[in-house]
């Protein structure tokens, strides 16, 4: 009978419990007890905490374009890639297979930071022809994760944003972006700025284990109220929503972002794309394991039977009874709480004011 690999040690204070292979590595790593003791040896370095590095990566270029009819921006700018946030169903996660390392463990832990984002975030501005759309600051992770407080790349784009009065729309999880209210405010007070802020859970304890390392709940709610008193428009993102889980929170997150100031709210279904879906198994399966089994299977119920669908208008919002009763559930509790629905992030926002930054001018062929 084939040995069952030993159990993976829980890290303290990251999300992920394993590390395993990215998709396109052309082999995986398995441990297994060969009687020789070195099991008790690779678990005890297991268990050791894993530092987080920061690696800076110089990309020629910063702005991303987008066509998908399910998200509702066309450009968009990530200050980092990696998150130490370290939440658990990220879809992000699986980028880092991109980079030859793992969507678990590592994506929390080696983050790559873009210390020439605003440089090159000017040049791109002044590019002939470039069309001024609403650009989506932290789409796909997030851009006032910790590291930020030391780097302040995030800091660096929005100064350069509104130099040249271009509209910005900020998705975050984190109160640091209260940092930046002496840029956001003024933005904001022209509709140039935009702040959704996420909120998954406010129960405390499912928040440490789903999120270990994103600021908690009341912080997030302190956020909102904040930006809401300075004058920026600022939504909640109750997202994502994870059958049997967290789903019956919806309607108390939106309550509590109402009173602290947010006027709109956007949901999705929990998205487990590629090698998430797998560190989510494990991941539910350690954490709640009399729950485990209702989760998975409620989750495939709302996507035709798998664990994922990325079928084009399906997959933020899924399919099926349970996936129409949470939406039937969300837009009945914005009506009630007076929110505006639709995750428009930035529509209201005015595209007409760019100013395009100032080419070089030309020196004197003697000077």
């Amino acid at each position: 009978m084939d040995q069952a690999p030993p159990r993976t040690p829980r890290k303290k204070g990251r999300g992920a419990i394993g590390n395993p292979e990215g998709r396109f590595e052309p082999r995986a790593v398995v441990p297994f007890d060969d009687g020789w003791g070195t099991i008790e040896t690779e678990c005890e370095s297991a268990c050791a905490p894993i530092p987080t590095t920061v690696t800076p990566d110089h990309t020629r270029s910063v702005i991303s374009s987008n066509d998908s009819p399910d998200i509702p921006f066309e450009i968009s700018i990530n200050p980092y890639k990696g998150c130490e946030h370290g939440c658990v169903y990220c879809f992000a996660r699986q980028t880092h297979a991109y980079l030859g390392l793992s969507p678990g463990l590592d994506f929390e832990t080696k983050i790559f930071s873009k210390p020439d984002a605003p440089g090159l975030l000017r040049r791109e501005l002044a590019r002939r022809g470039y069309r001024c759309r609403v650009l989506a600051l932290g789409a796909n992770t997030d851009p006032y994760q910790p590291v930020e407080r030391r780097l302040g790349i995030t800091r660096g784009i929005l100064e350069v944003l509104a130099e040249h009065n271009h509209p910005v729309s900020v998705v975050t999880k984190s109160d640091l972006v209260l940092r930046d209210l002496d840029l956001l405010a003024p933005l904001a007070q022209e509709r140039l700025a935009s702040v959704h802020v996420s909120i998954t859970t406010l129960d405390l304890d499912l928040a440490r284990r789903m999120e270990p390392r994103a600021p908690i709940p009341p912080r997030r709610l302190g956020a909102i109220r904040a930006l809401a008193a300075a004058g920026v428009p600022v939504g909640v993102l109750a997202s994502p929503m994870i059958p049997g889980l967290n789903d019956a929170e919806l309607d108390r997150i939106l309550e509590a972002a109402a009173e602290a100031g947010a006027t709109s709210a956007g949901t999705i279904l929990v998205r487990l794309p590629h090698e998430v879906k797998d560190l989510f198994v494990e991941w539910i399966g350690e954490h709640y394991p009399t729950k485990a089994e209702r989760v998975l299977r409620l989750v495939r119920e709302a996507r035709g039977g798998k664990l994922y669908d990325s079928q084009w208008g399906e997959r933020m919002r899924g399919q099926g009874e349970y996936a129409e009763l949470l939406r039937k559930r969300f837009e009945h509790a914005c009506r009630r709480f007076g929110l505006r629905t639709g995750d428009g992030r930035g529509a209201d926002l005015d595209v007409t004011r760019f100013r395009v930054p100032g080419r070089p001018e030309q020196g004197s062929l003697f000077g």
